[in-house]
């Protein structure tokens, strides 16, 4: 007896299409590295996480409008900061289960016997 295949869909579901954009705002370190911050610490502004990454403020700000516009983080204006926070707690997850995969894959890697050929 034969399983008849799947029919294929003409389009990619709406949801697939939104995973798939949110894991392309991801895909750079530093996006991920802010996002891992925010997730810790709740909310910082753009200088705390120029010291807190080391690189440049023009390079955080380029990453924070990336993720602005992916509408994962926020900016609330005090006097003359911005802080930024996480829209919800859903990205920081995320973010989490993928460092701590990766993570966990490295470590793996690591511990696997070597081939060796006679």
């Amino acid at each position: 007896m034969s399983v008849a295949p799947l029919p294929l869909p003409r389009r990619l579901p709406d949801d697939v299409a939104a995973a798939s954009e949110l894991l392309s705002a991801l895909a750079a370190p530093l996006r991920l590295s802010i996002v891992a911050l925010l997730d810790e610490h709740g909310t910082l502004c753009v200088h705390q996480l120029v010291d807190a990454l080391g690189v440049p403020q023009p390079l955080v700000s380029q990453h924070l409008r990336v993720l602005r516009g992916a509408r994962l983080v926020v900016g609330d204006r005090k006097h003359r900061e911005v802080h930024y926070r996480l829209v919800d707690n859903h990205v920081g997850h995320i973010v989490r289960d993928a460092i701590e995969h990766a993570a966990h894959a490295g470590a793996a890697a690591d511990v696997r016997p070597s081939a060796t050929i006679a």
